[in-house]
């Protein structure tokens, strides 16, 4: 059963469709649809060049963005669209919580009934093998990724985008992950200078030199996706992006020593956690770098949504970040996008849809509220906070944009779900050797 509420915003021609949830599991599609979802090979197929606007079927948008900046998100996504596609009515399918995992839980029934949404929020990367080894998504090359949205976007968001070179997904953001965001005071206080920071040997140290100050040095939560996390940055950071790589596509044995001693590092960062790590969100945690409470916390940059939203604290003054010690000059990659589901109930009004989502309109609009930088590099961004403005600036001039471990951009969803167990355990009894060996078993 589902409940609806109308919008109190006259503009927006739209619904908001709250989906009821079921409990989480992990996504896993193969083997349990029976075949290829649509008779339609192609997208020529089930489009109807002779209907106008007025006639395509209502699109159906699910996403899980409906809290705080995500929500006034979307909320500018599809006020643009509107914009250009007045004639077109369109509805919000929203699954909140749990990191993406109700609205994966929705979306796997729904195909699984061959009633899926128009199109839904998903990552790119090798989450899209849920779908695509069972052919449930169009290849949206020739439609979509035409010449001058490729020219505009970067190699790594780009390449996330496709299966075996096959387009189907339209990156709407990125998400920077190896950021150490920092309490200026603190650190002039404990004597560290973050610029100095150059290795995760490094990092340890000013965690120890905090710690003697008085201060929790490392301000992290040990939830799952903030213990995968924090393990692949250090890897990344120990090893570089050409390790991490051979990791990522199953070579760990080859690599036993960089990952082991990744593995080690994390544990010796866990003694300047704080004392709550087990049971506070990251938010929570990251609430101490604000109250002048700990030094240092690694996140994505949606953790600088928190202090940008926190009066009287301000960039660069109250506080900043650097890329993770060990990864300068590296932009380690999360994003969402959206694909088009076969057995598709509004073709055209999706084609139009996932073309917008490619403009430059599109994504001013959405990652200005989001906290996100675009994937396009010729969107306009004068309005964007000084935070955002270095992180472009850094993302279009990085040497390397690995995927993200965490998130579904580097792992198949069963082989992320083998990281997260071992990360978990890893959690509770810091066993880096039998983290190495649980790490061996799920991706090799």
């Amino acid at each position: 059963m589902s409940i609806e509420r109308e919008t109190n915003e006259p503009t927006l021609r739209r619904r908001h469709v709250l989906g009821a949830m079921g409990a989480a599991g992990g996504l896993a599609l193969a083997g349990c649809l029976g075949g290829g979802g649509s008779n339609a090979d192609s997208l020529d197929e089930v489009l109807d060049d002779d209907l106008e606007e007025s006639e395509y079927e209502t699109l159906e948008i699910a996403h899980w963005w409906t809290a705080g900046g995500e929500a006034d998100a979307i909320n500018a996504l599809v006020s643009g669209f509107e914009s250009e596609h007045p004639d077109i009515d369109y509805e919000l399918q929203e699954s909140p919580g749990g990191g993406g995992s109700a609205l994966e839980t929705d979306i796997r029934s729904r195909m699984v009934d061959n009633d899926p949404p128009s199109t839904f929020q998903t990552w790119p990367g090798q989450t899209l093998t849920t779908y695509t080894d069972e052919d449930l998504l169009f290849d949206i090359g020739e439609h979509v990724w035409e010449s001058d949205m490729r020219d505009a976007y970067l190699p790594g968001p780009e390449e996330q985008s496709q299966i075996d070179g096959t387009y189907y997904a339209v990156p709407i953001n990125i998400h920077r992950l190896n950021n150490v965001f920092y309490n200026v005071s603190v650190l002039e206080d404990a004597g560290v200078d973050p610029a100095s920071l150059e290795s995760p040997g490094d990092f340890l140290d000013a965690l120890a030199t905090v710690d003697d100050a008085g201060y929790t040095g490392f301000a992290q939560s040990t939830s799952t996706f903030m213990m995968v996390q924090l393990w692949a940055m250090t890897l990344l950071a120990e090893g570089g992006a050409e390790t991490y790589d051979s990791v990522i596509n199953g070579d760990v044995s080859g690599n036993e020593e960089t990952v082991r001693s990744s593995l080690e590092r994390v544990v010796e960062f866990s003694e300047y956690f704080p004392g709550d790590a087990s049971s506070v969100s990251w938010d929570e945690a990251n609430g101490d770098v604000i109250a002048g409470d700990a030094a240092f916390h690694h996140n994505g940059d949606w953790a600088a949504g928190q202090y940008l939203g926190e009066d009287g604290f301000d960039f660069e003054n109250d506080w900043d970040y650097i890329p993770f010690p060990g990864t300068a000059g590296m932009y380690a990659l999360n994003m969402d996008s959206f694909v088009f589901p076969k057995n598709n109930p509004s073709p055209n009004a999706t084609l139009a849809f996932l073309q917008y989502v490619a403009t430059p309109d599109a994504q001013r609009r959405f990652n200005q509220n989001k906290g996100s930088i675009p994937p396009r590099d010729d969107v306009d961004t004068e309005e964007y906070t000084d935070f955002h403005q270095r992180q472009i600036e850094q993302f279009q001039s990085a040497d390397e944009q690995p995927p993200s471990m965490a998130h579904g951009l580097a792992l198949s969803p069963g082989k992320q779900s083998g990281v997260e167990s071992v990360m978990t355990a890893m959690a509770e009894n810091w066993d880096a050797d039998e983290a190495y060996d649980g790490i061996v078993d799920k991706l090799e």
